[in-house]
């Protein structure tokens, strides 16, 4: 299965040389490292081309790396049930680029996407209608960012009093408790029911 991912691989970079900066074959999986502008030309000949025929696309995401130039990895994956083979395609891209959209090719990057959009922060241009999709009108920030607070900026409620629903900045109602991850049989100064039966057995 690898020779054949390989081959494949190989096929697609030599006639896309212009959009496919490498391929590598790792744990049964196809991925090309791609250039962000040649995208869309490069998701059409895997449509359509009759040795790959990657006709449906499974999903669109992305990972956050904080501390590198190009900011974010966004990840496409691809299936061919002609061939039964998947393909995934990667691209680096700066927090301020703009990304093609797919939605001519694929109709169903619409809503990945936004999805995209709306825990990334990652604008792609062309897309009909690039909004949140996820998070309530009015969210601030991006919750799939490493830098993203786990406890985020505001919590939402409905307040029974003003009979509607208000915004507020996070309170937390108790301090950050500390765990030491000790399993609950080590250093336990109390008997566990059961225990007994250990020590009448020795």
């Amino acid at each position: 299965m690898s020779d054949a991912l390989q081959e494949l691989g190989e096929y697609i970079r030599a006639r896309q040389p212009d959009a496919v900066r490498g391929a590598t074959v790792a744990h049964g999986e196809l991925t090309l490292d791609v250039a962000a502008n040649a995208l869309p030309a490069l998701v059409q000949f895997l449509k359509m081309d009759e040795t790959c025929r990657f006709s449906t696309l499974v999903d669109i995401t992305a990972i956050d790396w904080p501390a590198r130039k190009a900011r974010f990895d966004i990840v496409y994956h691809f299936l061919s049930m002609y061939r039964n083979q998947r393909i995934r395609l990667k691209s680096a891209v700066r927090e301020d680029a703009m990304v093609p959209s797919l939605t001519g090719v694929h109709p169903s990057a619409n809503w990945f996407e936004r999805e995209v959009f709306d825990m990334f922060g990652i604008l792609f241009s062309g897309h009909p209608d690039l909004r949140r999709i996820l998070t309530d009108y009015g969210f601030r920030g991006y919750p799939l960012r490493k830098d993203f607070p786990t406890t985020g900026y505001t919590e939402v409620r409905y307040d029974e009093a003003l009979k509607r629903v208000v915004y507020e900045p996070v309170n937390l109602v108790q301090e950050y408790r500390q765990f030491d991850f000790m399993s609950p049989w080590e250093g336990a100064e109390y008997i566990l029911p059961g225990d007994e039966k250990k020590e009448s057995a020795t």
